[in-house]
């Protein structure tokens, strides 16, 4: 491999397409992520129901699952708006099964109560890498929230273990390369979703042989070039999570200093009154 071997869109075969974060894009979410991969643009955000699935009623546990979706125009052809099809869309349902598996592995349920964390997923435009973007995304944004969540008195203590972040990797004639674009993707020879946590522990892997069979050697080289990238995002996003929670820290401290005023404290809610909107 060869640093100069450029793609369509002029990046290096180890490089990643720019990624923007922008917090709290949704009013009325307990916390939402507007996350930016390249062409790419996913909408995650959270919201705390006082409820569980059946199979886990009495159990004292709570549960977190997660809703994927595609806008109908995300792509260049329109797509069918899935609330008009008799039957879910088998990729969706597939992809919001493995962003709740992997989003489970990152908070202890056993302290939620009986209650259910819903992460909704909606893809504004696609170019690759949807999945992968709202792992990372909805990470995010679940850390913000539970943050909240505890600010608020909803819950007693921090139940969110660490961060994990995905990217996608494959080998595009006969070279391996990071973070494919839909072009990218649909022309190569394999495909691979890695999801691994901060301190580098494996969540999931997804992949496939498409055309030719992957060597061992190939998957090292995949692999790695795949720790790398991700250390990277995770540089990036934690630090923009750092800068949102100082920013919010800041607004509270504000708004604690305006309510002890010479009239005396006003008894208020931060943060979208989350208190008054979920019981404890």
């Amino acid at each position: 491999m060869k640093d100069n071997n450029k793609r369509t869109d002029g990046r290096s075969y180890n490089d990643i397409r720019p990624i923007k974060i922008t917090f709290d894009a949704l009013g009325y979410a307990d916390s939402s992520v507007f996350f930016e991969l390249g062409e790419t643009k996913v909408l995650v955000s959270i919201t705390l129901q006082q409820q569980v699935p059946q199979f886990l009623k009495g159990q004292r546990v709570g549960w977190l699952s997660a809703e994927y979706s595609m806008l109908p125009c995300a792509t260049q052809q329109r797509t069918t708006r899935e609330s008009s099809q008799v039957q879910k869309n088998s990729r969706g349902v597939e992809i919001s099964r493995l962003i709740g598996r992997a989003l489970r592995a990152t908070v202890n349920l056993e302290k939620l109560g009986e209650r259910s964390i819903i992460i909704d997923c909606d893809v504004l435009q696609a170019d690759g890498g949807t999945r992968v973007a709202c792992i990372t995304a909805a990470s995010l944004a679940l850390e913000c929230a539970i943050h909240r969540w505890v600010e608020a008195g909803i819950l007693e203590e921090n139940i969110f273990k660490e961060h994990i972040a995905a990217i996608s990797v494959g080998i595009v004639n006969g070279i391996s390369h990071v973070d494919l674009s839909y072009i990218e993707d649909s022309q190569a020879d394999a495909d691979f979703n890695i999801v691994i946590t901060k301190s580098e522990k494996l969540i999931e892997i997804q992949g496939t042989s498409e055309r030719t069979p992957v060597s061992w050697e190939q998957f090292e080289i995949i692999k790695n070039l795949a720790l790398d990238s991700l250390r990277k995002i995770f540089d990036l996003c934690l630090l923009e999570s750092k800068k949102n929670l100082e920013k919010r820290e800041k607004k509270l401290l504000y708004s604690i200093q305006q309510n002890t005023s010479s009239m005396g404290p006003i008894n208020k809610t931060p943060f979208f009154s989350l208190s008054n909107r979920i019981s404890k």
